[in-house]
């Protein structure tokens, strides 16, 4: 990976449906450049998934796990990656070890997630905070 495909991701990151000829305008190169380079970054799996941001009203939250020392951490993020609310599972360092982004209908689902959470024989602990705003970076 180059000086133009962290440009050229850098721009799908704010906004994934960005025309490929305005991404090229921007970045100074041609649209078959910016075609070609995306579609080799999602091939090689640089690129995991185009998504959409929503603004639907509904509860987000960061729910922190510590998981046991003798656990396979990624095996459990795969777990909850499967959970309808979750929108990302990230791996962290520091006195957790699991972080999962939720968008739920309301606090009730997000109380229930966590439940389903503390439930894992793997999962010692959980710390939850509720995301009040956010900005695109």
């Amino acid at each position: 990976m180059d000086d133009l495909d962290r440009r050229i991701l850098n721009i799908l990151r704010r906004d994934a449906r960005t025309p490929y000829t305005e991404i090229a305008e921007s970045v100074g190169t041609s649209e078959g450049t910016v075609r070609n380079r995306v579609e080799r970054m999602t091939e090689e799996g640089i690129i995991e998934r185009f998504t959409v941001t929503t603004r639907t009203g509904n509860v987000k939250a960061m729910v922190e796990i510590s998981v046991a020392m003798d656990v396979d951490t990624a095996g459990v993020s795969e777990r909850m990656a499967d959970w309808p609310e979750v929108d990302y599972v990230w791996q962290v360092s520091g006195e957790e070890d699991v972080v999962l982004i939720v968008d739920a209908v309301d606090t009730r689902a997000v109380n229930e997630l966590i439940s389903q959470a503390r439930e894992m024989d793997e999962v010692k602990s959980t710390k939850t905070r509720l995301i009040l705003d956010e900005r695109l970076g």
